[in-house]
């Protein structure tokens, strides 16, 4: 875990609205590079909103969002793309229709052309079962390899920060820990992330850093095993 002082992604009085209703209340959050940062919290506390808002597909009404040093709060979706935020969406959406190989090219859209052919190969490296398939159709996937694809046509971007929402949802169980242990060797291989996830227990478990959020406001936040260790965390996520 890198403990630089400058944070890499760097969320200060973050607020935002859907019409009148607000969603997220002055939201407070450090993502230093290297190191995996997880948001953990219920159905509608107000995750996928802080990453829609992060990405720049979800207007923010107050504060601030920087990367690397640099304000971007009022830049575009696709100038924080350029800029080095690539998003892995909840429900993996991956183009159903589309070959694999096909699917991890639109993931380097922003790059050199030059760039593709290798990343791609990267890409293959990490995730073998891409490579026996890459030319089948996306959809033809189970429900882990289409999360695993995802993830890929992310990394084809070279991000900076890795957003990640929800990458457990609707998986078998056996399926939930082999994409967290993926989750966790990007992380060792020097890839920041930030992890969105209801899944506390698994997310918790592999974060340098854990934040827990409750209708749009940050509650907890500590080294991710501390938190696991937490009564208040463990009552009301992990039922215990």
């Amino acid at each position: 875990m890198n403990n630089q002082s400058e944070p890499l992604l760097e969320i200060r009085g973050l607020t935002s609205h859907y019409g009148r209703i607000q969603a997220l209340h002055g939201i407070d959050i450090d993502v230093r590079r290297g190191q995996l940062v997880a948001l953990v919290g219920a159905n509608g506390a107000g995750k996928t909103t802080l990453l829609r808002a992060i990405s720049g597909v979800q207007p923010v009404s107050g504060g601030t969002i920087r990367l690397a040093g640099a304000d971007i709060t009022r830049a575009s979706a696709d100038q924080r793309v350029r800029a080095g935020i690539c998003q892995v969406p909840e429900g993996r959406q991956v183009f159903g229709p589309m070959s694999i190989e096909d699917n991890l090219k639109l993931g380097a859209f922003t790059r050199p052309k030059g760039e593709t052919a290798e990343q791609m190969e990267r890409m293959y490296a990490l995730f073998p079962v891409l490579k026996e398939k890459r030319l089948l159709p996306a959809g033809t996937l189970s429900g882990g390899q289409q999360q695993m694809l995802a993830m890929a046509r992310a990394l084809m971007g070279k991000p900076s920060v890795l957003l990640l929402d929800e990458p457990s949802m609707g998986l078998a169980p056996l399926l939930i820990a082999e994409i967290f242990r993926t989750v966790a060797s990007l992380r060792d291989q020097g890839i920041t992330i930030f992890l969105v996830e209801q899944n506390a227990h698994a997310a918790l478990a592999i974060a340098d850093v854990g934040y827990v959020i409750e209708t749009g406001a940050i509650t907890l936040s500590g080294p991710g095993p501390e938190l696991l260790d937490n009564e208040q965390v463990q009552s009301a996520y992990l039922g215990m």
